[in-house]
């Protein structure tokens, strides 16, 4: 019997598209856009001009605020333009540098550091510098996680690599490809939180990643204990609640942290570039992604730059098969549909998906049946179909009983629903209008 969560869904998956490529590396753009703020908290502010020249790596944009990272050039040339760009959430100021000069930081060799050596705050410091954020899609600053308050008793550390998102299938190769980074990772960051205990958790229709990960364990025989769990594939089990319930049974209060069960959650992909971080100083300048989708021609799970524009990104993968219904940044489930090719890669950016009509539910929604197929389906025990009707009300205060703030924006009621009503979106509103009158 598989560790599970109640509630939960189990969308179609699709990850047959890309789960047996391996990575490939796409050509370096001409021109990279960097955005100044691709993290949760304030933007970075710009430390370079227009004319500087800049290396592979340099900090272009340096944190503001203790909620902040770092942001550096993905590739070597020169700043063209600092001015408002379109981005995935919005327009913001974007660092423009077009390529110019020789590469060097992720090609150079060097010899690992000496992570046991290190004291916490070293590799914390390292974290920062490097600008690493949560990989998993929502950006956090990693350093920030990692240094919870001093009254907060940190017991484990779960890593997320249950990657419940249809299509997605970055993570599973990267566990797959790199299991003893990956556990070397892990293993730097429970010495920067200080702590000897951490669990793998990972969806078991990825047998591979299971498997690759204990041999990796059995080949370094770390002295921390660190265990891989498999767990029964459903959505959205990657969700820090659901996977903190399912492997531990600790229950998350409302409105509360992980961190108040004795918890840190960090993505798989997160520890793999804190392990280029802190063994190489490698700042996060590039990531591994899925593209896939019905409606490219060669998908596949790719390392592309920072400030890669989703064109460069379709030119590299063979075209398009013709105009898609939606085009995703991240899962189709908790992604965002996006209306222009000119956005770029940025840190959080764990997959690109071009989607025909076929694959996408685009149509009117009726009224609520009261079917409940919504309460059966939502993991955090709220009733989706009473805060949309509340919100359809303009009743704001009647969803403000409802617990609004507590929904993780999943999409399960949303999926659920017979009658396609988009109560996701209406929890949304509810969440911003009771935000905005605080």
């Amino acid at each position: 019997m598989f560790s599970t969560f109640r509630g939960g869904i189990h969308p179609s998956e699709n990850k047959h598209i890309t789960e047996e490529n391996e990575f490939s590396n796409l050509s370096v753009p001409s021109v990279c856009y960097i955005p100044l703020q691709q993290h949760i908290g304030a933007p970075a502010r710009p430390v370079v001009k227009v004319g500087d020249q800049v290396e592979e790596g340099q900090l272009i944009g340096t944190a503001t605020g203790f909620v902040s990272a770092n942001v550096h050039a993905s590739i070597p040339g020169k700043v063209i333009e600092i001015s408002e760009k379109l981005t995935v959430y919005h327009k913001q100021p974007t660092v423009v540098i077009e390529a110019e000069g020789a590469f060097g930081s992720s090609t150079q060799q060097r010899e690992p550091a000496d992570f046991e050596t290190m004291e916490p705050g070293d590799i914390l410091a390292k974290i920062k510098e490097a600008g690493i954020v949560g990989l998993g899609g929502a950006a956090f600053p990693s350093s920030v996680k990692l240094s919870p308050p001093p009254e907060m008793t940190i017991e484990h550390l779960i890593v997320n690599g249950a990657e419940c998102e249809p299509y997605l299938t970055v993570d599973d190769t990267l566990m797959r490809t790199f299991s003893d980074a990956v556990i070397e990772g892990v293993r730097i960051t429970m010495r920067a939180l200080g702590i000897s205990s951490a669990i793998i958790g990972i969806e078991d229709n990825k047998s591979g990643s299971v498997q690759a990960l204990k041999k990796a364990i059995e080949r370094i025989k770390p002295t921390e204990k660190i265990i891989v769990k498999a767990l029964r594939t459903k959505y959205p089990q990657g969700a820090e609640k659901q996977l903190i319930y399912s492997l531990l049974k600790r229950e998350v209060p409302s409105r509360g942290l992980p961190m108040d069960v004795g918890v840190i959650v960090q993505n798989v992909g997160t520890v793999y570039a804190i392990r280029e971080a802190v063994l190489f100083d490698k700042p996060l300048f590039e990531r591994y992604i899925t593209v896939s989708g019905s409606m490219i021609n060669k998908p596949g799970n790719y390392k592309v730059r920072i400030g890669m524009t989703l064109q460069d990104i379709v030119n590299e993968c063979g075209g398009l098969k013709g105009d898609p219904a939606k085009i995703i940044i991240g899962g189709p489930m908790c992604g965002l549909s996006v209306h222009s090719l000119e956005i770029p890669v940025v840190k959080g950016t764990s997959g690109i998906l071009f989607l025909s009509e076929e694959e996408v539910n685009i149509g009117d929604y009726g009224d609520c049946i009261r079917c409940g197929k919504c309460v059966s389906a939502c993991p955090m025990g709220l009733l989706p179909c009473e805060l949309g009707l509340a919100v359809e009300y303009d009743r704001f205060d009647i969803a403000n009983d409802l617990f609004p703030s507590d929904c993780i924006m999943c999409g399960s009621c949303s999926f659920s629903c017979p009658a396609n009503r988009p109560l996701s979106h209406f929890i949304k509103l509810a969440q911003e209008r009771i935000k905005q009158k605080k």
